[in-house]
């Protein structure tokens, strides 16, 4: 599933997605682009738990794809 994040700038923006993301699952795999502002994760959980956890540390995130 694909997020696009309203405003990352660098790679701290990247790494706080990340942690956020695992805090929802452990062992997904996430692709952060900074440049494009989009996560990309590969998990069999439901993407509005991702969006919660992603709201929740801050980041206005909008899935582009399932």
């Amino acid at each position: 599933m694909m997020f696009k994040v309203g405003q990352m700038k660098g790679d701290n923006d990247a790494a706080v997605l990340t942690r956020a993301m695992r805090t929802v699952e452990p062992d997904a795999k996430a692709d952060v682009d900074v440049d494009a502002r989009t996560v990309e994760v590969d998990s069999w959980l439901f993407a509005e738990e991702f969006l919660v956890a992603f709201a929740d540390a801050g980041y206005d995130v909008k899935l582009v794809e399932r």
